[in-house]
């Protein structure tokens, strides 16, 4: 197996030579699942598992995710396997705020060149979730590229890929269908030797069909939606990197309930670059967009200019990130007391003492 294929170039062998591993490898990490990884080496594949001290680590450093490159030693078994000892530095990330009350990110996958942003065009068809989806991808480093699903089941096609195009200006979108083989072959131009991409998007929209179309084969299970909402049980489970007959890389992930934000401030003006284009050139530097005199927002909104619905969705994003910042700040305080209040606690014993 050639590192090259697999996505490992110059910038990657410099990193890996940097930190000088004895008796090391550079490995791709192809699948996670409760802690134990799958990797690619130029000797194959195989499992491999981190070691204690990355484990130990893992609250601040973090553990790797699928696309990471790694330093690896494959140990001499039979059947093979593999010690994790880090990370390389990653060239771009897809990541989230963690699930739950906790104030964390979540890296999803990592070193993705073309982000493939999945939309239904059945009932899970939505321009506000597409924007959402633009903004963490633009985020990430990738290059994201709007894949419309199921054209097979929709009348309105054009309709919905121009409502799309409207608010992903300057971003592919492309209809398709598997099921028809419509549309299908534009997808292996994004993915070529030795480049990767990732497949985002909610349960249902058809990421794992993609999957078995570009492989050429069945490996992702699929299971049949309902017709009333589109809506289905997650058939794709954990994230998983696959080679590609091609020689290109594909990364399926789970469908997500739930898209928080994380540190998107660039992602959101890369994904809103008509709104942020509009807000420069306000009468007031500190434009509310609400009432405000020599507004070019509320001008645009009123000429019909501006959509009013995308509008309203990027304020909603603004202030999550607003809100995520107040939350980062307050925790990053509170760290900061539980440190001292420790060390000051420590003090007082040796000064006991």
């Amino acid at each position: 197996m050639r590192l090259e294929d697999l996505g490992f170039d110059s910038t990657f062998a410099h990193n890996f030579e940097e930190l000088t591993p004895e008796g090391c490898s550079p490995a791709r990490i192809s699948l996670e699942h409760k802690g134990s990884y799958i990797i690619y080496t130029q000797f194959g594949e195989m499992p491999a598992v981190p070691t204690g001290r990355m484990y130990y680590e893992s609250e601040v450093q973090g553990l790797p995710v699928v696309g990471d490159w790694v330093v690896a030693t494959v140990l001499d078994e039979n059947p093979p396997r593999a010690i994790i000892h880090t990370i390389l530095p990653r060239r771009t990330k897809f990541s989230r705020r963690q699930p739950g009350r906790k104030t964390q990110e979540q890296v999803l996958a990592s070193n993705i060149d073309t982000v493939f942003i999945v939309v239904g065009l059945d009932h899970n068809f939505s321009v506000r979730r597409v924007e959402r989806y633009l903004t963490l991808a633009w985020e990430s480093g990738g290059s994201p590229v709007v894949l419309l699903t199921k054209s097979d089941l929709c009348e309105d096609v054009e309709a919905k890929v121009e409502a799309v195009k409207a608010s992903a200006p300057g971003i592919p979108v492309h209809a398709l269908s598997v099921i028809d083989d419509r549309g299908t072959e534009m997808l292996r131009d994004y993915i070529l030797k030795g480049r990767t991409a990732a497949l985002l998007g909610s349960s249902g929209v058809g990421k794992s069909t993609i999957i078995n179309y570009l492989l050429g084969k069945e490996v992702q299970r699929v299971q049949v939606v309902r017709d009333d909402d589109s809506k289905g049980r997650h058939t794709t489970t954990h994230r998983q990197l696959f080679v590609l007959p091609s020689g290109g890389l594909i990364i399926d992930t789970p469908g997500m309930r739930e898209l928080q934000l994380w540190n998107a401030d660039d992602g959101l003006g890369d994904a809103f670059t008509d709104i942020e284009r509009l807000a420069a050139e306000c009468r007031f530097n500190d434009c509310s967009h609400e009432d405000e005199p020599g507004c070019r927002v509320q001008q645009a909104l009123a000429d019909g200019i501006l959509n009013p619905a995308r509008f309203a969705n990027y304020r909603k994003m603004a202030d999550e990130l607003r809100y995520l910042e107040r939350k980062q700040d307050s925790g990053a305080a509170r760290t900061e007391r539980e440190k001292w209040k420790a060390i000051h606690k420590q003090a007082r014993e040796i000064k006991k003492k």
